[in-house]
């Protein structure tokens, strides 16, 4: 590296999604419209579970968190994105920058963490019915919940503590809708090829072990539940293919974002919207569509506003 050469960054350009200006303003359309979706949907859940005592139990305090970490998670990189459609110059300060690096590795590792939660919280009601509640006590479910935050913290620091150090020069272009960790790393003025592999084992740490236990868990799910009753079975398996979906859907993205890496900007591109816009809106979707107790929360919620309109 060329001391001599290196100057101190102080922001980036973000190229974003092409550059005719009837396409950003759809964009912006389009991405505000789904960003209100995910912010809303989100709150409903929250605001579901806790005010409605028949969900008050460990498997929708666990879905109340989700939705809380998935609003986060569209939150830390979609407004910024959204307000930049409409910009000539999509630029984002060094700090900036560090933060959206920050917030979207410590959100998406508790997720990873908070969804092998969840699969352990369907693991205990479905193979040991009779010790469920002795065992998913309100203290384990807040401990678990915290651990998850923690990990991720612990996690995002990592990354920001040595991504936070690396020398920056001319080069500050980031061909993307936010700044994303591999994608500033290319950016630093060195060899960067080992650092990047140690990123990706890095990431690959936390997403590849959350991504095994979460399939044990339900393998031995789907074992006690091929051995259970019809009735049980059909319920668990609806429930337990909610669960797979968001785990497939979060999952696929991050592994080719930043384990396995395919290095094809337009792929890239997608997977880093769909990884951080999509995943939390679906994840309202599929919670409420698929699940009996949400749709009859829903409709006591709809006829309890519809009277207290009634009566004013």
């Amino acid at each position: 590296m060329d001391g001599g050469n290196q100057s101190t960054v102080s922001e980036f350009v973000l190229l974003g999604l092409g550059h005719s200006w009837s396409m950003q303003v759809l964009l912006f359309m389009i991405f505000l419209i789904l960003y209100l979706i995910i912010v809303s949907g989100n709150i409903v859940i929250v605001t579901l579970i806790i005010t409605d005592p028949h969900l008050h139990s460990p498997m929708y305090f666990f879905l109340a968190n989700l939705s809380f970490v998935d609003m986060w998670l569209s939150t830390v990189t979609t407004p910024k994105m959204i307000s930049d459609f409409l910009r000539e110059n999509k630029i984002i300060s060094f700090a900036g920058c560090m933060c959206q690096i920050f917030f979207a590795h410590f959100i998406a590792a508790n997720e990873m963490v908070l969804l092998v939660v969840m699969a352990y919280d369907r693991y205990v009601a479905i193979c040991k019915p009779l010790h469920y509640s002795s065992i998913m006590s309100l203290q384990r479910c807040t401990g678990l919940v915290v651990s998850s935050w923690t990990i991720g913290f612990v996690h995002a620091m990592s990354h920001l503590f040595v991504i936070a150090q690396l020398p920056f020069c001319g080069l500050r272009e980031i061909d993307s809708l936010f700044c994303d960790m591999p994608l500033v790393i290319k950016l630093a003025c060195m060899d960067s090829k080992n650092l990047d592999m140690l990123m990706n084992v890095e990431c690959g740490v936390v997403g590849i072990t959350c991504f095994i236990l979460l399939l044990i868990s339900y393998m031995y799910i789907l074992l006690s539940v091929l051995q259970s009753s019809r009735t049980g079975a059909s319920k668990a398996l609806s429930t337990c293919s909610a669960h797979v979906t968001v785990v497939v859907i979060f999952f696929v993205p991050c592994i080719f974002i930043y384990v396995c890496p395919l290095n094809i900007t337009w792929l890239d591109k997608f997977l880093a919207v769909f990884y951080s816009v999509y995943t939390p809106l679906l994840n309202p979707a599929i919670y409420t569509m698929r699940n009996k107790e949400m749709k009859i929360a829903m409709k006591r919620l709809g006829r309890y506003y519809m009277s207290s309109q009634g009566k004013t």
